[in-house]
Formats: structure tokens, C-alpha cells, sequence
């Protein structure tokens, strides 16, 4: 088993795949029938039931059977095999699934459409090397740079189990080295031992990867289950 590689699973959120529902659990069945809307019904269903297939897969275990908890801010994770790390992300109808071991770990995945308060989010969630950076970029490449930066540093927040209420503002990439920090907040501290790789998940979308592990190798595989 090669503990060094992250594996990032993807997909399309399309019909329900009768596997995906049969695998979840009672109280996620529950939870599906809840969403008045089709799409966020098929969109729960697919992402949650794919999960449960990647942790299988990875633990050679049933999916049905698989326990996952919540921690204290609501990242999930698997109390009977805490060395297992995952966390995902959708966005539109494409999701993506991140697996490693011993590593903490977050993905994000956004559509990188142009939106009129771009410049006010940047002032609000960018640090100020970031801002000016972002600022000092050609018009025609402030949309998809935002995003880049957006999904790495979201992708941190969420491998530190904290989420976006963490700030973005205090993890600081290096707008230079885009694949480092230059800070982050001191209790994930060192900066140095965080690594944000981007992901390339089709036309229209920025993804990244965001772990506490120098030394690793990503594989992005399209989920056939």
C-alpha cells in the first residue's frame, strides 16, 4: 500500500446510481428525502454514496457499514480508522473525493465564473501580499486568479477541520511560490510543512489540494463505480 499518494477521485452528478443509495445508512436516507429539489437530492446522493465506494475501496471494507463521524466544527472523518484522511467538495455537477493516510487534508473545487464584487472579496479574504498581487494583475486575469487563490486557501481551512470561519486572510500563499505559505495561523504552524497543489478538473473549474505533508504524489482518477 502506497501511503505516500493522495488519491483525488471525481465525477459527474447525474441520475442516482441505485449502489450509491443502497450504501447509505438509515440516517442519510433519511436526510436525502428531505431536499424538496431533485437536484440537490441526486447531487447529496451521489456524492455521499461515492464517498462511501472510495473509503471502501481504500479500507476493503463494505460501504454500508462505514461510520462517519463529525468533528467538533463538522469536517467528517472515520473514528474506526483515524488514519485515513478524506474530505470533498462539488461545485455546479461536478464533486471531487480527496484520500490520503496520515495527512491532514482539504479540496476545494469552484467554478471560475466573473463575479461584479470580486475586488470587495479580495480585500476581505486576501491577505495583503495576496491583494496586491491580484491587484497588480491584468484585468483579463483577475477572474481566474481569484479562484486560484480561492480553492487553495479554501482547501487549507478545510484540511485544518476548521472551515472558512477560520479567516482566509490568515493563511497567506506566496503569491511567487503559489504551491507554499508564507504564513498561516500559529496553531497549524509551521507554514513550511503545508503544501496546496492545483487540480485540473475540465474547463470552467479551479480545484486544489491543500496538505500538511512535503513530499507526496497526487493521482486524479475518474470514479468508475
Amino acid at each position: 500500500m502506497k501511503t505516500d499518494t493522495i488519491e483525488c477521485w471525481h465525477g459527474a452528478i447525474g441520475e442516482v446510481n441505485l449502489n450509491h443509495w443502497q450504501t447509505l445508512n438509515a440516517a442519510e436516507q433519511a436526510h436525502a428525502a428531505t431536499f424538496k429539489n431533485p437536484l440537490l437530492r441526486n447531487r447529496y446522493i451521489t456524492v455521499r454514496g461515492s464517498l462511501r465506494q472510495v473509503l471502501a475501496q481504500k479500507l476493503a471494507i463494505a460501504p454500508e457499514v462505514i461510520e462517519i463521524s463529525k468533528a467538533e466544527h463538522g469536517k467528517p472523518y472515520l473514528a474506526d480508522y483515524p488514519e485515513l484522511a478524506f474530505n470533498l467538495s462539488h461545485s455546479a455537477d461536478t464533486w471531487v473525493i480527496a484520500v490520503g493516510w496520515r495527512c491532514r487534508l482539504g479540496v476545494d473545487i469552484e467554478i471560475a465564473k466573473p463575479r461584479s464584487n470580486l475586488a470587495a472579496l479580495v480585500e476581505k479574504c486576501f491577505a495583503e501580499p495576496e491583494a496586491a498581487y491580484w491587484h497588480r494583475l491584468p484585468e483579463a486575469e483577475q477572474t481566474a486568479a481569484f479562484y486560484r487563490f480561492w480553492t487553495r486557501k479554501e482547501a487549507f481551512v478545510k484540511a485544518t477541520g476548521r472551515g472558512i470561519a477560520l479567516g482566509l486572510n490568515r493563511c497567506v500563499l506566496n503569491p511567487g511560490k503559489p504551491t507554499k505559505f508564507l504564513s498561516v495561523p500559529e496553531e497549524f504552524a509551521p507554514a513550511s510543512k503545508w503544501r496546496v497543489q492545483d487540480l485540473e478538473l475540465g474547463q470552467g473549474f479551479c480545484g486544489a489540494l491543500a496538505l500538511d505533508r512535503d513530499l507526496f504524489d497526487v493521482r486524479l482518477m475518474e470514479i468508475t463505480f
